[in-house]
């Protein structure tokens, strides 16, 4: 139980808020209690001239950067978002990506649009014609030079990529900032026409200085967003020197003016600059739109239709002294209205406490809802806000499963489902329907936790977790909200020890309720233990990865049907077969990994086609 809470502390901590809470419990450690602030309330406003901007950054900054000099940054430089309505299901009887808001659409390694395949394999895009099994092959490649993390969105004949390399200051400022130490990200937009998927051809391409962090497609229009740290360093340099973001489109290099940067006085943080770019991938001549944040580097971001929602960590802990007693742990959240090409600032607004994920945050009924933790160790508590649409809270829960943290979260209208974790899962069921007054219905303490939480239907909840190092399957019944309870006995996931990675990346699961289909990646191993002179020594014996594939039903539970992996003979670490997605075309099973695309019967899982990538 020791070695799970662990291995889901690193998988979901290795981000700026996890040190800055490991920090924060070193305070509670040491027998000081600290004072917990209320939530900052903070005004957007932007500068007048380059130079109050300097002088901004080097005022605000000299304390960060003598705390980074000594190593003590809690800053991941490009920390990555997270980072859902029950996956779509066209009437073409095709998957569709798993997504979080209808109409809000997600990019991903992998999509279909019911007849061709497009994998992102290293910093390649196949695109294959997947239906029928028969016609099945790869019809053409797109190379990207230089690129790694690259992610898609498909739209009718367009084809938009979003990914990274590392070029673009060295190769184009080179020359005007010899003596820099040169932050060299680059984030990149590039639309193919794939009007013939045997041809695709390049229409336009758009490059951002700074990290790629996350991106939302609704309608035609793809809105990205990249952070960049505000300043970059010269040698024996006494001041900081301003890193302002800069947009190219073809041979055209616009700089982003300070009079158009929002900013907030938030204390403590590392600046980063938050650039949000709109770009109509059916419209070539359209012009791309951006706005400009400069604040602590966004972790975590939620889109609905209309709005999106930008968190990020504001917190004192990590400059914490023996002298100094209060610890600033809160979330500044940014809404940001979005209308095709329009995206306007409207509000800013704070919580107490982190965010785990996108999931921990939501939209509904001119209501945003927020879950989060703060504090560590015995010393943690959980709540969830209400708050109005230019920010402020209007209802709260606090004091949830104190010493426990928040696992998963998932908001299903009036109705919010979290599950924290210590020692045991407690699910709780909370009603929303007053927005002021949040309150717990109901839950449930069972062993393990859930990491994931999906809706089976309105009263009923697919959890993906661990217990005892394996996977777990669970469905919970809350037809009864003061009584949630187990619909079906779980299902363990055998082996040594077990892993998906649905419990990182909700992409990689796949749920069909008419199919009665559930399939997620699985990875197993179990291990031998060989006696030595001084301890017993494990080794692995036996690792196997692959997707299982699941019935499910309220009648039947989780059964499982059977398994594809991409390893047959294979070298037992080689990570380019772990299959990475599956869906499904019609009646037919789609698996995917970075070599090869396999075909299988979804009636009896039969091999129908292999296909090879490499």
């Amino acid at each position: 139980m020791e070695n799970e809470i662990k291995k889901r502390t690193v998988r979901y901590g290795i981000t700026a808020v996890l040190l800055a809470v490991l920090l924060t419990t070193m305070v509670y450690n040491l027998g000081i209690q600290p004072y917990i602030s209320t939530p900052s309330v903070l005004q957007l406003k932007t500068f007048s001239s380059y130079e109050e901007l300097k002088n901004f950054l080097n005022t605000t900054m000299q304390q960060a950067q003598s705390f980074q000099e000594q190593g003590l940054s809690p800053f991941v430089r490009g920390a990555q978002f997270e980072t859902l309505s029950p996956t779509a299901e066209a009437a073409s009887a095709h998957s569709t990506t798993n997504i979080q808001v209808a109409g809000v659409d997600e990019a991903d390694s992998v999509k279909t649009d019911g007849e061709y395949l497009y994998v992102v394999s290293g910093n390649i895009i196949y695109i294959l014609r997947a239906y029928l099994p028969d016609k099945a092959q790869v019809l053409s490649k797109i190379r990207l030079n230089e690129t790694f993390g690259a992610e898609i969105y498909v739209n009718g004949d367009k084809l938009a990529v979003l990914g990274k390399h590392f070029d673009f200051y060295v190769s184009t400022f080179l020359e005007r900032m010899p003596t820099y130490d040169i932050y060299a990200d680059e984030t990149f937009l590039k639309v193919f026409d794939i009007s013939d998927r045997a041809n695709p051809v390049l229409t336009r391409t758009i490059r951002l200085n700074g990290t790629f962090s996350g991106s939302r497609m609704i309608g035609d229009y793809v809105y990205a967003v990249v952070n960049q740290p505000a300043t970059r360093s010269r040698s024996n340099a006494s001041e900081v020197e301003v890193a302002l973001p800069t947009i190219v489109i073809g041979d055209s290099v616009k700089e982003i003016q300070p009079t158009e940067i929002w900013y907030v006085n938030a204390s403590d943080v590392y600046y980063y600059f938050t650039t949000i770019v709109a770009v109509n991938i059916k419209n070539n001549a359209q012009e791309p739109t951006q706005e400009t944040f400069l604040a602590g580097s966004a972790t975590n971001m939620y889109v609905s239709e209309s709005n999106m929602y930008l968190a990020v960590p504001n917190t004192t802990a990590w400059i914490m002294t023996l002298e100094t007693a209060e610890v600033k742990e809160e979330t500044l959240i940014y809404r940001v209205k979005l209308d095709k090409e329009k995206i306007v600032y409207e509000a800013q607004g704070a919580v107490l406490g982190y965010v785990l994920n996108q999931f921990s945050m939501d939209e509904y009924g001119g209501f945003f809802r927020i879950a989060t933790t703060r504090g560590w160790g015995n010393a943690s508590v959980n709540s969830l806000y209400v708050l109005n649409m230019s920010l402020g809270v209007i209802g709260k829960l606090e004091g949830l499963a104190p010493g426990e943290r928040i696992y998963s979260a998932r908001f299903m209208g009036d109705r919010c489902y979290l599950v924290t974790f210590e020692q045991i899962d407690p699910f709780f069921v909370m009603d929303l329907s007053n927005p002021t007054e949040p309150r717990v219905l109901g839950y449930l303490k069972i062993p393990g936790f859930s990491g994931y939480l999906h809706p089976y239907d309105d009263n009923h909840i697919i959890g993906i977790g661990k217990q005892d190092s394996k996977v777990k399957l669970s469905l919970f019944d809350i037809t009864n909200v003061t009584a949630p309870t187990e619909a079906v006995p779980p299902y363990i996931v055998e082996g040594g020890w077990s892993d998906t990675t649905v419990l990182s990346d909700h992409k990689a699961f796949l749920f069909a309720k008419s199919k009665q289909l559930l399939a997620l990646p699985v990875s197993t191993n179990w291990f031998e233990a060989v006696n030595s002179s001084n301890d017993s020594i494990y080794y692995s014996k036996d690792f196997w990865q692959g997707v299982y594939v699941f019935g499910i039903s309220l009648t039947g539970g989780f059964v499982l049907r059977g398994n594809v992996t991409h390893m047959e003979n294979s070298i037992m670490w080689d990570s380019s077969l772990w299959v990475k997605r599956a869906l499904y075309i019609d009646n037919v099973l789609y698996t995917v990994s970075d070599k090869k695309v396999k075909l299988n019967s979804l009636e009896n899982l039969g091999l129908l086609k292999e296909i090879l990538l490499s």
